[in-house]
Order: structure tokens, then sequence, then C-alpha cells
């Protein structure tokens, strides 16, 4: 039983992985280039604050707040994700929960003691 638990971690983490990636594309290829255009063509993996400017073979030192504000956005539509895929559970576990079960049957025993009450029943 241990095995497979690891296995299913092993196996949400390379999920996990994988969506991060996914997600890091999304921000960067699609939402960053119109949200650019928007503010005026600013390409925001480029936009950095330089704290002191390059000189003989030293080079800048910047203040990369581009990359920040993409990394703020991927967290926030990872976390969009996982909150709606969590949501989206907690509501199926609530109707499953709702959901009436079927009575169980009657067990052995009770079957044995009608078939007895009803033989009583014809003798008399």
């Amino acid at each position: 039983m241990l095995g497979f638990a690891a296995l299913d971690m092993a196996v949400g983490i390379i999920i996990g992985a994988a969506f991060g990636k996914i997600v890091s594309s999304f921000v960067s290829d699609v939402i960053m280039p119109p949200l650019g255009v928007l503010i005026g063509d600013v390409d925001f993996s480029d936009v950095v604050i330089t704290l002191k400017a390059a000189s003989e073979g030293v080079a800048a030192v910047t203040l990369n707040y581009g990359k920040f504000i993409q990394t703020v956005f991927d967290f926030t539509i990872v976390a969009l994700a996982i909150f709606i895929a969590i949501t989206v559970m907690n509501k199926l576990k609530k109707a499953e929960e709702v959901a009436p079960a079927a009575p169980p049957g009657p067990s052995a025993e009770e079957k044995l003691l009608t078939e007895i009450r009803d033989l009583l029943k014809q003798k008399q």
C-alpha cells in the first residue's frame, strides 16, 4: 500500500512540474505580450532598474522587477487553477455524500425469519 502512495505522489510532482511549464509559457507568450502592448509596448521580462552601470569587464547591476511581475502572474494562474480544481472536487464529493444510498437488502437472518413466519401462518 505504501508503494502506491509514493507512486501517486511522484506522478503528482511530475504533472505539477509540467503544469508549471505550461503556465509559464501561457503567461509569457499569451498574456504578457498583449498586456505589454496595452501599457505601451513594454516587454516585462526586459523591464529593469539599473542600480549600477556596467563598467570595464563588470556587468551592470540591475533590479529585474519585470521577471518578478511575470512570476507573480504565473503563481496567480496556478493558484486559480488549483482553487478551481479543489472546488470542483469538493462539489463532487458533497454530491456523492448527499445522494441517498439504496437501502441494503434484508440479511440472511431476516430472510430466514421471514420464511419461518410465513410457514407458521400457513399452518394456522
